[in-house]
């Protein structure tokens, strides 16, 4: 019995071995998923001004500022999270820029760390 022992841990080291010494000669080249790729313009590199409009200890909206003209007609979506939950809401930016109130679908809890992450989508 000893010896079928020492003949089966041999054979599991040499397949250990086989599978190691194989997956060391994969090539990592760069490539790319997808049929192409485009360029993705921005409206503005600027700073823009965000508020967050509390109602009772929880933010109810945020509004956005210093918004250019450049990014009139598109989508502003804000999401807070507070580190339990978060919530999102969108609005459109005007024609002209300036700035946009986009109120959450859920208030949110204010905690003593929250994040607001702001995406413009289009124009």
């Amino acid at each position: 019995m000893s010896t079928l022992r020492r003949i089966v841990v041999v054979i599991l080291i040499t397949a250990a071995g086989a599978v190691v010494g194989a997956a060391a000669s994969l090539n990592f080249a760069s490539g790319s998923l997808g049929a192409a790729t485009t360029a993705t313009p921005r409206c503005t590199t600027a700073g823009l001004s965000v508020l967050q409009n509390l109602t009772a200890g929880t933010v109810a909206s945020v509004t956005v500022g210093a918004l250019p003209a450049a990014c009139g007609g598109a989508t502003l979506q804000v999401t807070v999270n507070n580190g339990v939950t978060n919530s999102s809401g969108s609005a459109a930016v005007p024609g002209g820029g300036g700035s946009v109130t986009v109120t959450l679908a859920v208030a949110q809890a204010v905690t003593a760390a929250e994040q607001t992450d702001l995406v413009l989508v289009g124009p």
